[in-house]
């Protein structure tokens, strides 16, 4: 055993001083470090026996560490020299020993050991290196597919912003295109009204040439029959001249006759009043007591007159109608409406059938259907609020002049059961500054009506205008807010109805106050047409009946009656063509027109010749004013 010992001791020293191992130890029977070809590795599994042939273990690889020189023998580098030595001792006893074949044939063995392990270690760093290709390969070939799929996307990104540009550019150029087509469309609309506008004014030039030429025939035969009368004229007037001569001087004689006659009663008059002066003034009581007489009578007189103006001024301001009111149904003092109320009762019934006649229960409002349709609605809305005692709504009615609106505002109170009042805004102006003291006194006597009131302010614009206008006084402001004061709460007792052509310059705290808003335009074809079938049967076919009256035998002298021959309803609706843009108050006028030629006709007919010559004449002439109004606003 202890020479087991010394050759595991040996071997370990000339381990440690062949392959630089630092220590060398022997643990047990038989132990040393096998040489290593690369430094700092170690391995040493201690054997059991050191006969026996121990499986070598490969070295674990270990990092080499720098060992402190302790001892002051060894160099700087850590060589240990008593290693050697001991390897030397060890090595002479190996060779003087029976077992120092066995102990060079483990050594090859652990030599050939660790040769095995190294190859294994470079076949595991093969596999390691072939690993790590592969796994760089495949690196690169991810990068690669990446790269590719970027650029994939790159292309696609690329196609789409090309086709998005080649879009918006077509879409452009359909844009273009269509902008090029609507052009070319308005330009052949335009070509298309101007030709339009060409013929219709060559059909309206030949219209009027041939408008003119029978006025001129008109003409010519009027020119001819006065012409005829001035003659006929003439003739009686020199029959009449010498019928005058010989009454004139029949009535010269007279006259002078009666002169005389009347010279001498002055004459005696003067005579006697000279006498009765002459006596009074030479009689002092007589004088003084005429003096007094005519002074007390004159006094008399006048405190009797300026006391009765006084009174009745009173009378009037406590129960008469304010100034401001041109029309109304309540009558001017309270007991004056007794005798129309009885004679409208007494007229209703004429009313009624004539209304049922005409087929329109508006009175002699004509209107469009839809408009006359809502002012019903706003009547019985009228009548159910004054019946539920809820506030009344206050109405402006705006349009053309003579569209109906003061017609339409009296039918309105009338079929709501109302008293209705009218005024015209230019009546406040002049009054200016009373205006405020008649503006209150107006609604405190609209507020008795035990009924309700209408009160119609006709041609509003004319004090209700913007208070900011330059022209507007300081009165007429002072009137508008007035107005405003009184009708800035819901009122029960009056509907402030409001007419205008221009509604845009009302206040606008006036049209605050306004709840319900309707337009009158111009009579359409229809509306006209019945409008001429209303006035032609007032004017012309009911003229006698509407002007007699009860005593219209005794003080007037019977007029004679119009025949109407062949006028058709065909001939009515032409003229309801013809008069487009005429107002009701014009077609009014155009029917008094033609009661007055018929009047001026010798026998009182009227056939479609002269109807017609009395539209086409009416047709022109509201041409020419629409020309003139036409040319003024253009020159201002």
């Amino acid at each position: 055993m202890g020479r087991n010992s010394s050759v595991a001791g040996l071997l370990s020293a000339i381990a440690s001083a062949t392959f630089g191992v630092d220590h060398s130890c022997c643990d047990g029977a038989f132990s040393f470090s096998p040489s290593s070809s690369s430094p700092g590795v170690a391995a040493a599994p201690p054997a059991a026996d050191s006969t026996a042939t121990s499986t070598p273990q490969p070295p674990a690889a270990q990092p080499t560490k720098r060992v402190r020189n302790d001892y002051p023998r060894t160099t700087s580098a850590g060589f240990d020299p008593e290693a050697l030595e001991r390897g030397a001792k060890a090595l002479r006893e190996i060779t003087t020993s029976s077992q120092a074949k066995k102990v060079f044939e483990v050594i090859k063995k652990q030599e050939e050991t660790r040769q095995s392990q190294l190859a294994a270690k470079a076949d595991e760093f093969k596999a390691l290196q072939s690993q790590a290709e592969t796994e760089r390969q495949r690196v690169v070939y991810d990068e690669q597919k990446k790269l590719a799929q970027q650029q994939a996307q790159i292309k696609s990104q690329m196609a789409r912003y090309e086709d998005e540009l080649a879009r918006k550019r077509m879409q452009a150029e359909n844009e273009h295109q269509r902008a090029r087509n609507q052009e070319l469309v308005k330009m052949q609309e335009e070509s298309s009204m101007r030709q339009e506008a060409a013929r219709r004014a060559t059909e309206e030039q030949i219209q009027a040439q041939r408008r003119q030429t029978d006025r001129e025939k008109a003409e010519i035969e009027r020119e001819t029959i006065r012409v005829r009368s001035m003659a006929e004229a003439e003739g009686r007037a020199h029959e009449a001249k010498l019928a005058e001569d010989v009454n004139r001087r029949m009535l010269v004689d007279r006259a002078n006759a009666e002169r005389e006659k009347w010279v001498a009663a002055i004459n005696t008059t003067f005579d006697h009043i000279g006498g009765g002066l002459r006596a009074i003034l030479t009689d002092q009581n007589k004088l003084v007591v005429v003096v007094g007489s005519v002074t007390a009578l004159a006094a008399g007189v006048y405190t009797t007159r300026e006391g009765a103006k006084v009174i009745w001024s009173y009378v009037d301001r406590i129960l008469g109608q304010p100034s401001l009111i041109r029309e109304s149904s309540r009558g001017k003092y309270p007991w004056s409406g007794l005798l129309s109320r009885a004679m409208r009762t007494l007229s209703r019934g004429a009313g009624k059938h004539s209304t049922s006649q005409r087929g329109n229960g508006f009175g002699d409002v004509v209107l469009h259907p839809s408009l006359q349709k809502r002012i019903q609605q706003l009547a019985g809305t009228t009548a159910n609020t004054k019946s539920h005692q809820a506030p009344f709504r206050n109405m402006l009615f705006y349009g053309p002049p003579g569209t109906g609106k003061t017609m339409a505002a009296r039918e309105l109170a009338r079929k709501s059961g109302l008293d209705y009042a009218l005024m015209t805004g230019g009546d406040v102006a002049p009054l200016g500054s009373q205006a405020v003291t008649k503006i209150h006194q107006l609604f405190d006597w609209s507020k008795k009506s035990k009924k309700g009131l209408l009160l119609f302010i006709d041609e509003a614009d004319a004090f209700l205008c913007e208070r900011n206008k330059i022209y507007m006084s300081e009165a007429q402001r002072s009137a508008l807010n007035a107005l405003l004061f009184r009708t800035g709460d819901q009122s029960k007792d009056i509907v402030l109805a409001l007419a205008t052509n221009r509604p845009g310059d009302l206040d606008s705290a006036v049209t605050d106050r306004i709840d319900e808003v309707l337009e009158f335009p111009l009579p359409g074809e229809d509306e006209r047409f019945k409008i001429l079938k209303l006035y032609l049967d007032k004017y012309i076919a009911q003229a006698e009946e509407r002007k007699s009256g009860l005593l219209s035998h005794l003080f007037r002298k019977q007029q004679q009656k119009i025949e109407i021959k062949d006028l058709t309803d065909d001939i009515l609706k032409e003229a309801a063509a013809k008069t487009e843009g005429f107002s009701g108050r014009e077609i009014a006028k155009l029917m008094a027109s033609v009661q007055a030629a018929v009047y001026g006709s010798e026998n009182c007919v009227l056939d479609p010749n002269l109807f017609r010559e009395v539209v086409d004449y009416k047709v022109a002439e509201h041409q020419q004013r629409r020309k003139l109004a036409a040319d003024e606003g253009g020159n201002a």
